[in-house]
């Protein structure tokens, strides 16, 4: 009878071990990964409140300028000669304190138009080809319109996309790695995955039943 209850045993303890030692290195991942995005995470949790309430936060938030100005005629040179472009736009940037990356840099015969992009933030220029005057139209859309667009991605840039990819990323690791946890406890399991599905179940129905 010994011979038999000691491999028996041993394999309780085996399986004892490794679900202690899962739990552990899940219970780490969740956490860590909790904390180490934790900003970035509360930062698409407020944002998603202040994109969808948008009209909340926006009114009487942004500033328009309007102004005119003129560039070297040397730089916007006839059809048959080429447009300086890199020296346009570091002009206009100089002089007007431009922000936001170069969106479109459009020529013609007669004129060139020119947008800077950025998050809550557009420049268009019109600049006639033939004797360097321009006018340009700013908007600046304030604080919330700045986090809305890096909410979205908007104009952001790539390094900031990687950002967004990153903390995708992690918050499907966070909620996979907590309902694996959530598996290893028999007398929360149940209920706990009784939740889970009643809240997915919740937004399926919602979606279904009131979203136009």
């Amino acid at each position: 009878m010994e011979s038999k209850a000691a491999p028996a045993a041993q394999q309780v303890h085996a399986d004892g071990s490794w679900r202690r030692l899962a739990v552990v290195w899940f219970r780490r991942l969740h956490i860590y990964l909790s904390m180490a995005s934790f900003t970035i995470l509360l930062f698409f949790a407020v944002t998603g409140l202040t994109l969808n309430h948008a009209e909340w936060f926006t009114a009487g938030h942004s500033s328009n300028r309007h102004c005119k100005g003129h560039l070297e005629a040397t730089w916007v040179k006839p059809p048959d000669a080429a447009v300086a472009k890199l020296e346009i736009v570091e002009g206009l940037r100089r002089e007007h304190g431009i922000q936001g990356a170069l969106g479109e840099f459009i020529i013609d015969e007669a004129q060139c138009t020119i947008s800077f992009k950025g998050p809550g933030y557009a420049a268009d220029i019109s600049l006639d080809r033939t004797t360097g005057d321009y006018v340009l139209n700013e908007s600046r859309l304030g604080g919330v319109a700045i986090l809305n667009d890096l909410h979205k991605g908007r104009d952001s840039g790539h390094a900031w996309s990687l950002l967004i990819d990153a903390s995708a990323l992690m918050m499907s690791l966070i909620s996979l790695s907590g309902l694996v946890l959530l598996c290893f406890f028999r007398r929360r399991r149940g209920t706990g995955l009784a939740v889970a599905i009643s809240g997915s179940l919740l937004c399926y129905l919602i979606y279904l039943l009131l979203v136009p």
